[in-house]
């Protein structure tokens, strides 16, 4: 930092840095202490900061780790307010700020028309000091951090907003700075006013979760748009486009507007079905006009949004327009003038179905991933969207970010809105729909709790993960009962690893990449994987073997392949596979095995052991056929684990029967007990039935005004229900338990089954 700190005549000059999420819209500056002593001021007072134009804020001490540094930290409102962007310099002066006589608001968003009491402005914006022409936010109960007490009280009063609104400052009374006291007469208008800059409509303060991928694009973007002169410097041409690709609703359009408000470019947007025009050559002449004026207009950015329709792959389409169009986009890329100050940034999800001649150096210099957003980027995130929003004190970000596995910021955006909805439906008993406002006393008391927050979410499913069925199961360990073995060698195989990766770090070791669950029918193999990706709050993505089979070539394979691609993209996530013998079958035990099913037990083997690590993935098998699983995947690094799920025991018995008539009226000489005792041998699935067939059969001895179940019904169910696990089915599975270890062992080079193993698969198919 060159210059930074330089004192004239009680004037600082400071270094522009970006301000932590949490503290946009409070009209705050955070300024060295060095500087706050040299301009005499303290905590609180107001300063002016000049860039390109004149600015207040609330003077704060730094960040810790600012401490020593010449930066002044502002958030996106401010910096545009100021005209500035990060990395440029500003004066700092010390400010007088006088009460206002009258303030006049009006929103700075041309779709929004706003109607309510001036109090709530009033309240909102209390001690902040304005000007003219500034661009401010309404903001909710968030606290900002390391500010004294008395300067918190002002900052913090809440706001009757259920989203955060931009307003613009249209007019103060008196001139220049001024902030609002109790004496101060606001005005809000209606109408949308065209505000001075529509840099701060979208800046990186509303971009969470991607502080690397911002990084990346400003050295991409603004570097080249700011300050050509470097790349001249260094003889090498700048930049010419960046490619942004990643899932649905992960902000890559947003990011990109957010980059041309932050690096003072005209934005010129190409929509691709848009650009297509019906007459020969039209479609060309649009796209080359766009061009055309943004060169006129540098320092411009050309944002392409689903590049893929408009720049498909040149082989792969029939229509001769589309490839006239890539040919076009491909020499103008070609044809920009190294310093015409234009960059060009593309947004698909679909980056393989690109032209490969508008992916390499020259046309698209880098490609930038905007991936699902991790824990901390989603408690960003929701910090965005929740930051007008009257919190109650029992909502936690933090929670909420953990528990939402392989959202991206729409999801995060549309689980905001809809725990909104819900705080307004609670108050709706207390609203006269005839009357035209609402009183400010209901408005007053409305919050959006932690229940609305887990009542929204869920109705919300992750959008990268809309093809597939993935579902947060509500079964936890509770619910099940007789399993304690099986329950205990999951919960050290899948939910330590997924809640503590760290510990395995530590030891050099890796957790447990699969699973296979086998036993007899019934005995509760799916209730287990559900139990244990609730319990490691993880994603649960259930598969059937019949889904993932098909008719045409190579697509099963291709099913198996975007299965653990989107598991990736949502990870921590336990993938569970129910019959899984159907899937992968022991590769050549018969002569006419359809070709299909080895060329799928080769792409799960690729998949669990492949190049790509399965980080946080837990493959979960379940069958009550295990000999007939092909051997190679029973093998550490495939699944790991092999856990025998059997009939439970007596007490195991008596948990399931409390389980299935928690909500059942028994009489007094009901005894679960004496049940358990004369059930051997019966599973989950028996002695579920064993309760529907004792309900079944006192609403017959009743009719409709049944009230309890008695001993007799009990008794009648069970001369109606048998064990579906035999004497021996029972010696057969715990033959088998030796079996499986060795035979995986056994395979042969070439992935055959030996003879030997063939014969016992033969002797096992009991079933």
């Amino acid at each position: 930092m060159a210059d930074a700190g330089a004192a004239i005549e009680n004037e600082v000059k400071l270094q522009v840095a970006a301000a932590k999420q949490e503290e946009s819209g409070h009209g705050i500056a955070r300024i060295p202490r060095t500087a706050m002593a040299t301009l005499g001021i303290t905590e609180g007072d107001v300063i002016e900061i000049e860039g390109k134009r004149t600015t207040p804020a609330r003077a704060l001490l730094p960040y810790p780790e600012d401490e020593g540094l010449d930066v002044i930290r502002l958030d996106g409102l401010e910096r545009g307010n100021a005209e500035v962007g990060s990395g440029e310099h500003v004066c700092v002066r010390k400010a007088e700020s006088r009460p206002a006589t009258r303030v006049v608001f009006a929103p700075a968003q041309r779709e929004m028309r706003l109607q309510g009491p001036a109090e709530a402005l009033r309240r909102n914006f209390f001690g902040r000091p304005l000007t003219a022409g500034d661009l401010v936010a309404t903001r909710g109960q968030q606290r900002v951090q390391d500010m004294p007490p008395e300067i918190a009280r002002m900052f913090n009063a809440p706001a009757y907003a259920l989203t955060q609104i931009r307003l613009s400052v249209v007019s103060t009374s008196p001139k220049g700075i001024v902030h609002i006291d109790e004496n101060t007469e606001v005005e809000l208008k209606a109408e949308f006013e065209e505000p001075r800059d529509a840099r701060a409509s979208v800046n990186y303060d509303d971009v969470g979760g991607m502080s690397e991928t911002i990084q990346q694009l400003r050295e991409m973007v603004e570097l080249p748009l700011r300050y050509p002169e470097l790349f001249t410097r260094l003889g090498v041409d700048p930049p010419k486009g960046v490619l942004l690709h990643g899932p649905p609703g992960t902000g890559k359009t947003r990011l990109a507007q957010a980059v041309a408000n932050e690096s003072d470019a005209n934005f010129f947007l190409i929509n691709g079905p848009e650009i297509m025009g019906s007459a020969y050559g039209e479609s060309e002449k649009r796209l080359r006009e766009v061009f055309e004026e943004a060169e006129k207009n540098s320092p411009s950015i050309v944002f392409i949004d689903e590049i893929d329709s408009i720049a498909p792959k040149r082989q792969n389409v029939q229509g001769e327009a589309e490839k006239r169009l890539v040919a076009q986009l491909l020499t103008l890329m070609d044809g920009l003038q190294a310093r015409s100050n234009l960059v060009v940034i593309a947004a698909t999800n679909r980056p393989d179905a690109i032209d490969e001649a508008l992916r390499r150096p020259g046309r698209f210099d880098r490609e930038i991933i905007v991936g699902v957003p991790d824990e901390k980027g989603r408690k960003e995130i929701l910090a965005i969207h929740t930051r007008g929003m009257p919190l109650d004190d029992d909502v936690d970000l933090k929670e909420l970010a953990r528990t939402t596995h392989g959202f991206v910021g729409a999801d995060l955006a549309a689980l905001a809105r809809e725990a909104a909805i819900d705080a307004v439906r609670r108050i709706m008993p207390r609203i006269d729909l005839d009357a035209r406002t609402i009183p400010p006393e209901v408005l007053d008391d409305l919050k959006v709790v932690r229940d609305d927050f887990i009542s929204a979410s869920k109705r919300i499913q992750p959008s990268a993960m809309r093809e597939v069925m993935v579902q947060a199961p509500s079964v936890g360990w509770s619910d099940i009962g007789g399993l304690d073995d099986a329950t205990e060698m999951l919960r050290e195989g899948v939910e330590l690893p997924l809640k503590n990766p760290d510990a395995f770090k530590r030891l050099g070791i890796r957790p447990a990449k699969g699973f296979l669950l086998y036993g007899p029918p019934g005995t509760g193999k799916t209730l287990l994987a559900k139990a244990v990706a609730k319990e490691a709050e993880a994603n649960f993505i259930s598969m059937k073997s019949s889904d993932l089979l098909s008719k045409w070539y190579g697509e099963s394979e291709q099913q198996i392949s975007k299965l653990f691609a989107r598991a990736r993209q949502v990870a921590p996530c336990v993938v569970f596979i129910d019959e899984i013998d159907s899937l992968v079958p022991a590769r050549g035990s018969s002569g006419n095995e359809p070709q299909v099913t080895a060329r799928v037990v080769n792409t799960i083997l690729a998949e669990m052991d492949g190049l790509e690590e399965l980080q946080s993935i837990v493959v979960i098998g379940a069958t009550n056929r295990p000999t007939l699983v092909d051997p190679a995947l029973l093998r550490p690094g495939r699944f790991d684990e092999l856990v025998y799920v059997g009939a439970p025991n007596e007490p195991g018995r008596h948990h399931i029967l409390k389980i299935h008539t928690s909500a059942m009226p028994l009489a007094e000489d009901v005894d679960l007990a004496a049940i358990a005792k004369h059930t051997e041998r019966y599973t989950g699935a028996d002695l579920e039935d064993v309760v529907r067939r004792a309900g079944l059969n006192a609403i017959r001895r009743e009719g409709s005004k049944v009230s309890s179940v008695n001993k007799a019904d009990f008794e009648d169910a069970l001369k109606d229900s048998r064990p579906t696990v035999t004497d021996r089915m029972e010696s057969e599975y715990a033959k088998m338990r030796g079996e499986l270890k060795r035979r995986a062992a056994e395979v042969n080079p070439i992935g055959f089954v030996t003879p030997g193993m063939l014969s016992s698969t033969r002797d096992n198919k009991h079933e």
